[in-house]
């Protein structure tokens, strides 16, 4: 659980995947959620750091956090 206590409706572990994979796979979680719901993506690739972000805005979604860690990111992202 983050700090901001972001309770999220389903969880993409993308560890491991190469760019663009880990957001084929958010935008297909996303797809897959209510509007209001939060999709929390785990990544370790750097470049989700701004692909996710510039495809959020993009898509008009909300960006809720970004947990930046030593071994992975968490980028929770809550469908509009």
């Amino acid at each position: 659980m983050t700090q901001l206590d972001i309770e999220p409706a389903k969880t993409v572990d993308a560890r491991g995947a190469a760019c663009p994979g880990p957001l084929m796979d958010l935008i297909g979680a996303i797809r897959d959620v209510d509007p209001g719901d939060v999709v929390v993506l785990l990544s370790d690739s750097d470049r989700s750091l701004t692909d996710v972000p510039e495809w959020v805005e993009e898509a008009g979604n909300e960006l809720r956090a970004v947990e930046e860690g030593d071994d992975h990111h968490e980028i929770y992202v809550e469908k509009v």
